[in-house]
């Protein structure tokens, strides 16, 4: 395993820490809405901390985006992108299904991954060019060669809820070509799922790059193609992402280009 990637790991099992045990004292969790229909938590900012301070502790002179602490300046070369806790609100109503997520750029790429469920214990990892891994066993994206028999993971627009005509339409043309859809609440782990091979596509409207860099890298990793709504790489600026196998990609596609509209065109 990488050095970098072995600091991730290290970083991600210890604010896994911070987070299973406060999920077994929930009546003591602080929360807060930050935003519409957003929360965060005492357990949100300590596990950012957690961190933070594990990658410091071997690369003081690093750089950051971090969800909740925002831009820490350091060495632009190499920049760490974390959410610490995705899926907050599933963490906040005691639904057992969210992760830590964190990412390495260096030079702009995306290098190193790291996706860990702290209550499954589940540890998706990748390194740019070396493979997906699941607990360390090589993972691949589905077979699937067209949307016939698929799952299909998404998220709805909580934050842009002004989408919801448009979103609609696009759940509707994909739900009657697929064998079923799944909301969970953790694009993370939606993705690492489809690296996994347990869905065949993923898209949501609106997300942050700290929610999806991690999973984009593990996903491309196991065979993954990652777009835009319009097919092109521009997902971390507009927040529209879809995640698929590249054939079932092309079909997700096809029913998303009929109700674009201006707003999930243009950049956030």
């Amino acid at each position: 395993m990488q050095p970098m990637l072995n600091i991730a790991v290290r970083a991600a099992r210890n604010a896994g820490k911070v987070i299973a045990r406060a999920y077994e004292q929930l009546d003591m969790v602080k929360s807060e809405l930050k935003g519409a229909n957003d929360f965060v938590t005492n357990v949100d900012i300590e596990a950012e901390q957690a961190i933070i301070s594990t990658i410091q502790a071997s690369y003081p002179d690093h750089s950051f985006v971090a969800e909740e602490s925002g831009v820490i300046d350091g060495n632009a070369k190499y920049q760490w992108i974390i959410d610490p806790l995705d899926g907050t609100t599933n963490f906040v109503k005691g639904i057992p299904h969210f992760a830590v997520s964190i990412a390495l750029r260096v030079d702009g790429k995306l290098e190193q991954a790291v996706v860990f469920d702290p209550i499954r214990g589940e540890l998706f990892t990748a390194s740019k060019g070396a493979g997906a891994q699941l607990d360390g066993r090589r993972i691949r994206v589905s077979k699937a060669k067209d949307l016939s028999g698929t799952i299909l993971a998404t998220g709805f627009p909580f934050k842009q809820k002004h989408q919801i005509e448009a979103y609609s339409k696009i759940f509707n043309e994909l739900f009657l070509q697929v064998a079923d859809m799944r909301r969970a609440g953790s694009a993370a782990l939606d993705i690492c799922y489809v690296a996994a091979g347990r869905v065949e596509g993923f898209f949501e409207i609106g997300l942050r790059p700290w929610d999806t860099a991690a999973g984009q890298l593990i996903a491309q990793e196991a065979g993954a193609v990652v777009a835009d709504f319009e097919g092109g790489n521009n997902y971390d600026k507009s927040g529209n992402i879809v995640v698929a196998t590249p054939k079932v990609l092309g079909a997700i596609l096809k029913a998303i280009r009929p109700h674009l509209n201006d707003g999930l065109r243009t950049l956030r």
